[in-house]
Formats: C-alpha cells, structure tokens, sequence
C-alpha cells in the first residue's frame, strides 16, 4: 500500500466511525483538518455551507444530486438544531407533507424560530432554508419526526393557510384522511377560539366524506358558544371513498393521485384503437419489436448492450457455465434476464389479449417477470437469491430524483391498491399512463423498476389494443423529466404527452 492510500484509509476511517455514530451532517470541528482536505480532495464528503458537509460517492458527477437528495432531510434536522437547539419547526404545510409521509426534497424549507432571522440559506442544487422570525405553537403541538421538528397532525391542518386547500388538494385530503376522530383537532380549535378556521375544516372533512367528524366538530364549537361558517375551499369534489379504519395515508394519497391524474390522461391520450384485435398478428409484432425493445430498456439502465449481444442471448448460444469468462458481465446477464422476463411477459399480454382483466393478470405474473429478469444474476452469483424474494426490505433512493420513494411498509400496503385500482379502471388510456408512473414512483423493488413499469405499460398498451411501444434511448432525458414532473410536482400532462408521442 503506498503512502497516499495509507494516508486516505486512515481519513476514510475517521469518516466511517463518523457514518457508524449516525451523523449525517459533518460539521468542520468532527474531522481534522487534514482528513477534511483529504476526504473533500477525493470526493468523499461535500460541502453543503461553510463548515458543514456530506458523505458523498467519489464517483459521482460533477452536477449530480443524489448524495445531496439521500441526505437533505436528516441534514436540515441535524443543522437546524445546532443552530437553534430545540426552538424550531418546520412550518404547518411541511410538517403536513411529512405527516403523509411525502419526504419529497422541496426547493425552499420553511422554518420558523423565535430566533430567526428572517433570510434563506442556500444549499447544494438550488435548495435552501428560509427561517422566518416567529414564535413556536405551544410545546404540545410540536412533535418530533424522524428528527425533524414539526406541527402535531391537528395543529398543522388548523395551522396552514387556507390556499393549500386549493393549491395542494391531494397533500390536505390525504392528511384530512388520517384524523379518525374529531377530539385532537377540536381541542386545537377550542384552544385558540378559531371559528374562521373551524368552518374551513368542517367543509373540508365534508368534501371527502366524513360527515361524523364535522358534525362532531360543530356541535363543539356550539357548545363553547363560537359561531361557525362552514365552508368548502376545495376547488372540487373527488369521487374517493376512505374507509374509516386506519388506511394507510400512502394509500389515500395514491387513490386521490390516480383520481385526480386520471383525467389529464384522458385529455392527452390517443383513444384507443376501436378495431378487432387479430391475435397471432398482435403477439408477432410484439416478438419482432424484442430487440429493439431490449436494446434501448436496457440502454436507458445504462447497461452496455449491443443488438448483437442481445441476437446471441436470444438465439440460445450462450451458456452460464462456471469457465464462461461473461459469468462476470453484467451486461450479458442483465441481456440474458431480459430476454427471459419478455418471454413471461409474452404470456401475460396473451392472456390481456384473451379478455383477461388486466390488472389481475399484472397481480398474478409480476413476480414472475421479476425472477425472470435477475434469475441469469443471480445464478452467477452477482446478486444473492434472498434478493428475489419479494418487495424490497429497505429504503431506495432513485438518482437526480428529488422524490423519495415510500418506505418498505409503505410499499407493502400501497401494491395490493395499486393492482385494484388497474383491475377497476375502465380507461385504457389511464392503465397505459398510471399503470406506468404509479409503479415507479412506489418503486417497489431495490433494482429494476424502470424495465419492470415499461413492461406493465406495454401489458396496458395491449388491454387497450395499442401497439407495444418503445421508450427510445435518445430521449431519455426527457423521459426522466416528466416522470420528476409527475412525482414531484403532480403534473402527470409532460408524461402523458410523451407517450402519446412515441404511438
């Protein structure tokens, strides 16, 4: 080991007894000055502000986000309480999103503090905080989640401006989901006399079905002698039901998406084609677009894949065997897992074809397209079989992405939904599109949500008789924007609109 590699093992050790203690927030006094320069010189931690960093991988990009997104929630808790120990909290509407457990990165987080000082500060990739000068709710209101302080859920839904109701229905409906009972919010409203306030959340609790909690609400206000104007600020009214019991806010969220998204899809997506479908002519279009199919998926995965490498797959010739030097490629075997996935995939669009419901048959053969397409990897040995045994087991962050996909309970309630609301989905149009989107922005699975949502969109292309369409590589930027634009900012029109351009 040469002299320079000793001295960076020995920085790398600092930064590691630094990552095993849980700090994600380096401050400069955490590390010498000289592991510092090191560590920042090879690429291994960031600087976010003057004095404070962040691991990072050395082989990332200049311009890339991922370090900065997987680390910007634990490190605004970290900084915001060496800055004001405990007198702090995110504002209403940012303790909301994380009540519904969207830890979507926002471009400016609101803070405030008795101690503020009423100015942003920037960090990495055009985010900052803003901490306004204000005092705290009382010390009950507060609660602390996952390091960040926030409003308590009641407080937060009688705290927030009266515009989100409007600007940001699908967060407000799906926290409104999660008040069971009428009490915590009541006592928030008695506390501090708001009867303006307490008319806005009777019309709001009305709008999505939960009579009982507004009237309970009302006659508390009564009761204190605080007169009520009931008034319903939602812009519109959205066929979903919640059942009453705990569901799962990802849950609602997702349902209130898929009820809101559906129709923008409906504007923007071709109707579907009224002819009859010849079936053998279906399915040997769909075998000749296998090639190309498979170069650009995998390509857009940044696999190194040529149509000769996938030829070779398919004709047979190539072989896993223990002196076969590809056993290592990755590309051979992600080539290899393609080519059998596609073919399970073949006999799902048959059965669509066949009159199927296609959201059922989605339910029943995913998995299989899932061993399918690591099972050449896992036979190598790259990855370990207790990796195919279902939905991932812990948290997966999708690069550049400033959406973090929900934790692993999260996915383990929102798939059985997710298969419903494509089995009750009488759109092909929207099968095509959400069926899409809602499966990557879940991302269910550790690696191989990209090929895995392009294969149910073409499984929802046949349900509606489109033809299999192919996302080409070339544009790939673009695919990856409109998706962001769908998961961040809940405009699923730039998505529909670049599918409908590629039939």
């Amino acid at each position: 080991m040469n002299d320079i590699s000793q001295k960076l093992a020995a920085s790398l050790e600092q930064l590691q007894q630094l990552q095993e203690s849980g700090v994600v927030a380096i401050q400069s006094k955490q590390l010498s000055r000289v592991h510092r320069e090191r560590l920042l010189k090879h690429g291994f931690i960031r600087e976010v502000i003057r004095g404070w960093y962040i691991q990072a991988m050395p082989d990332e990009k200049p311009g890339d986000s991922t370090s900065w997104y997987t680390s910007f929630w634990d490190f605004c808790g970290a900084y915001l309480s060496q800055r004001f120990s405990k007198s702090w909290c995110l504002s209403p509407e940012q303790s909301l999103s994380l009540h519904i457990g969207d830890r979507t990165v926002p471009q400016q987080l609101l803070v405030r503090s008795p101690k503020g000082n009423n100015k942003p500060t920037a960090f990495l990739h055009n985010t900052s905080i803003f901490d306004v000068r204000l005092n705290l709710p009382d010390v009950e209101y507060i609660k602390n989640v996952a390091g960040l302080n926030v409003y308590s859920l009641a407080s937060a839904l009688v705290y927030c401006s009266a515009n989100q109701f409007k600007n940001a229905p699908i967060l407000m409906r799906t926290a409104l989901s999660m008040v069971t009972d009428a009490s915590d919010v009541l006592s928030v409203l008695l506390a501090g006399n708001h009867s303006v306030i307490a008319g806005r959340l009777v019309g709001a609790f009305r709008n999505i079905g939960r009579d009982l909690i507004a009237d309970n609400i009302l006659k508390g206000m009564q009761a204190a002698d605080l007169k009520v104007q009931e008034e319903d600020q939602f812009a519109e009214n959205l066929q979903v039901s919640f059942g009453r019991r705990d569901v799962s806010p990802y849950v609602n969220r997702m349902r209130l998406m898929w009820a809101q998204m559906r129709e923008s899809v409906i504007a923007h997506f071709p109707e579907q084609p009224h002819q009859t479908i010849d079936i053998e002519t279906y399915m040997a279009e769909v075998e000749d677009k296998y090639v190309t199919d498979a170069y650009h998926s995998l390509s857009i995965e940044g696999y190194r894949v040529t149509r000769e490498l996938i030829e070779l797959v398919r004709s047979g010739n190539w072989q896993i065997d223990g002196s076969d030097e590809s056993k290592k490629h990755l590309d051979t075997m992600a080539a290899k897992g393609y080519w059998d996935a596609f073919q399970e995939v073949k006999k799902a669009v048959l059965a669509v074809l066949e009159s199927k419901n296609s959201g059922d048959v989605l339910e029943q053969t995913h998995s299989d397209w899932y061993l399918a397409l690591f099972g050449p990897s896992v036979a190598a040995g790259i990855i370990k079989q207790s990796d195919l045994a279902g939905y991932r087991s812990g948290p997966v962050y999708i690069r550049q992405s400033m959406h973090t996909p929900p934790n692993r309970d999260a996915v383990r309630d929102m798939m059985p939904t997710f298969f419903d609301l494509l089995a009750e989905e009488g759109n092909a149009a929207v099968r095509v599109v959400l069926g899409h989107f809602i499966f990557v922005y879940i991302h269910p699975y550790f690696d191989g949500n990209g090929r895995m949502g392009r294969f149910i969109m073409n499984l929802m292309m046949a349900s509606g008789g489109y033809p299999w369409t192919v996302v080409p590589m070339e544009r790939r930027d673009e695919y990856m924007q409109v998706l962001e634009a769908a998961s961040v900012g809940e405009d699923i029109v730039p998505f529909t609109k670049f599918l409908a351009s590629l039939l």
